[in-house]
């Protein structure tokens, strides 16, 4: 679909004639709420409380607030929450930052507020590490933090900037590797726009949805459908478990923006 996302200009000026109304649409809203999550989460991102017992007196102690600098270059626009790492420090994502349009971070903070930008998306050509952060790192059981990228996003002049959506693995270090690429075929049947974070499974892999794939019409047009749910392995090996809006009237959905859980039964 994106053969060449960024161009030398660095958009992609198509995207408003490639791109569906349905996705349009959804692209807006999320805009939307991405603007006012982004403000909720700059503040509550930056006040960690230490919670005494119940029945005494909370404390609420801000460890460090985003976008400090001129550049933002640690990041700004923290959307989802924190986990805790093996070393005991907390490891997040920012949406934006670092003097590039919306590319994204992933931090460390320690327990007293000092805080390490451990990687800067969008730092490889035409963005092939991914760019915008919705989801923030799962730690991996190999101690690893693993996470996705939401991709493409379009800007009010209808220029599309970022990256391809992605699944990442990064180390406490900040070692980044990509594990795989959507849109990894001419009709993005694997899907793309990965808005929400991976869950581990007993078996090792780690599972997740994208909000958007293409099939191939018998006409030979690509027409834009549903969200897909996947599963890819520690090393990067990618399989579509379904694909959604595969039945008139998508009695089972369509769009997927959460991610998943692992129920009791497996």
């Amino acid at each position: 679909m994106y053969d060449n996302p960024l161009g030398d200009s660095g958009s992609h000026s198509g995207s408003s004639t490639e791109r569906s109304g349905k996705e349009a649409a959804h692209s807006a809203s999320r805009k939307k709420r991405f603007k006012a999550n982004a403000l909720a989460a700059c503040v509550a991102l930056g006040l960690i409380v230490a919670a005494g017992p119940v029945g005494k007196a909370q404390t609420l102690t801000t460890l460090y607030t985003f976008c400090s600098g001129i550049s933002c270059a640690e990041g700004e626009a923290p959307t989802a929450a924190l986990v805790q790492g093996s070393d005991g420090n907390f490891y997040g994502t920012t949406g934006g930052g670092s003097l590039a349009a919306y590319p994204g971070t992933v931090f460390k903070i320690s327990p007293s507020g000092t805080l390490t930008r451990l990687y800067s998306f969008c730092s490889q050509t035409n963005c092939a590490d991914g760019a915008v952060l919705y989801a923030g790192v799962i730690k991996g059981s190999d101690g690893n933090f693993y996470g996705t990228t939401y991709g493409y996003i379009t800007l009010p002049n209808n220029n599309t900037v970022g990256g391809p959506s992605v699944v990442f693995k990064i180390t406490p270090a900040g070692t980044l590797t990509t594990l795989y690429s959507f849109c990894s075929n001419s009709a993005c049947t694997d899907g793309w726009h990965t808005a929400s974070g991976l869950v581990q499974g007993k078996d090792g892999n780690f599972y997740g949805t994208t909000a958007f794939y293409e099939t191939m019409q018998t006409n030979g047009q690509l027409q834009q459908s549903a969200g897909t749910v996947f599963k890819i392995t520690p090393s990067g090996a990618l399989t579509t478990l379904y694909r959604f809006c595969q039945q008139s009237g998508c009695p089972d959905g369509a769009y997927p923006e959460g991610g998943l859980v692992e129920g009791s039964d497996g």
